[in-house]
């Protein structure tokens, strides 16, 4: 992004949701705002000057913003973030959002944005900029997938000798989607901080439960690391691993926010470097910021395996970016390479025992 300022368009029927982002970003001083209170009339606005993003609501008269969001991004993409209650049908809604091209989502405030706290207030207007700078990408119509019969799961399972890290943001949903449905079952296990809402994660979860071969579900305290088990840390909650003896486990914690986060990526790695050292690999994928990027290089200092995710299949490179540049990760790959390299980098530390 130039020195300009972002030009946001935000949908929202509601008069005071328009008006309170309007007043909080009037305050930041490097966003302008437009706003429409349904998406015909914003079609009209995009037409006669297109934003840098879109802030859309889901539920609106004349037309749904996930019928919106699909015209955007088959047409002429653009960054989305979806603005969504995510609570009961919203949050499945959010999700098919996110499938859809929607670069984030954020969760709609139960009150005027004036009165929110200001670590909620920079969250959002974080999830903004990243969107300015995030690459659309245009959605082809998709056609309706054939029911699947269910996914062999490992029936037995070893506590994981080998702990694979991931770190994601903007973008990190549908990047983390396509490298757990390519693991194998006996893929080594998998603890991941995806910046997302409190409650948008356990139904990520969810989600990606019934597409994996591998077990998803969203981290509690004191779940073990197992082989063909991911777990991802919950919303506004940090998730630590710790040694057990000769198991691993997570730690869910609260916390004051880590370069701008929690849960922080930064917090996860740092954690695996000092309890898993040399057995762990590290990934650090698509998102804005530099969280995570001092955790991988602790991680590589302390004998594993790292790596990141290339500018050319990162939504936003600027965590990978960040990592590479501090010299934290030992190569760099194409997301549909990385589900191979975690399998390859997960054999040779066995090898090496």
């Amino acid at each position: 992004m130039n020195a300009r300022s972002i030009r946001l368009l935000v949908v929202d029927d509601s008069a005071v949701m328009r008006q309170s982002m309007t007043a909080l970003c009037k305050r930041a001083g490097d966003i302008d705002v437009t706003v429409a209170s349904d998406p015909l009339i914003a079609m009209t606005k995009i037409a006669r000057e297109r934003p840098d993003v879109v802030l859309l609501d889901i539920e609106m008269p004349r037309m749904d913003g996930l019928t919106f969001l699909r015209r955007i991004m088959s047409e002429d993409p653009l960054p989305v973030v979806v603005c969504s209650a995510l609570a009961g049908r919203g949050t499945e809604v959010a999700l098919r959002a996110l499938e859809e091209g929607a670069v984030d989502v954020v969760q709609k405030p139960r009150m005027a944005l004036h009165e929110f706290l200001s670590e909620s207030n920079e969250m959002l207007l974080d999830t903004i900029r990243a969107a300015a700078s995030a690459r659309a990408r245009r959605r082809l119509a998709i056609k309706a997938a054939a029911p699947q019969p269910a996914a062999p799961r490992m029936t037995v399972r070893n506590t994981s000798a080998k702990v694979v890290a991931i770190g994601a943001s903007t973008g990190g949903t549908e990047a983390l989607r396509e490298i757990l449905e390519a693991l194998p079952p006996d893929a080594p296990g998998l603890v991941i901080v995806q910046h997302m809402p409190e409650i948008f994660t356990a139904a990520f979860a969810r989600r990606l439960n019934e597409t994996c071969r591998i077990e998803v579900k969203e981290a509690a305290d004191g779940d073990r690391v197992l082989d063909g088990r991911a777990l991802i840390a919950p919303g506004n909650r940090h998730t630590v691993l710790q040694r057990d003896g000769a198991h691993y486990r997570v730690a869910v914690q609260d916390g004051p926010l880590v370069s701008r986060h929690r849960p922080s990526v930064d917090v996860l790695f740092q954690s695996v470097a000092a309890a898993a050292g040399s057995n762990a690999i590290g990934v650090i994928l698509t998102g804005m910021g530099n969280d995570g990027a001092a955790g991988l290089l602790d991680m590589r200092t302390a004998g594993a395996i790292t790596l990141a995710q290339d500018e050319a299949s990162s939504v936003v490179f600027g965590m990978p970016g960040a990592a590479i540049a501090k010299g934290a990760a030992q190569s760099i790959h194409a997301l549909r390479m990385i589900p191979s390299v975690i399998v390859h980098a997960a054999a040779k530390l066995r090898e090496a025992g």
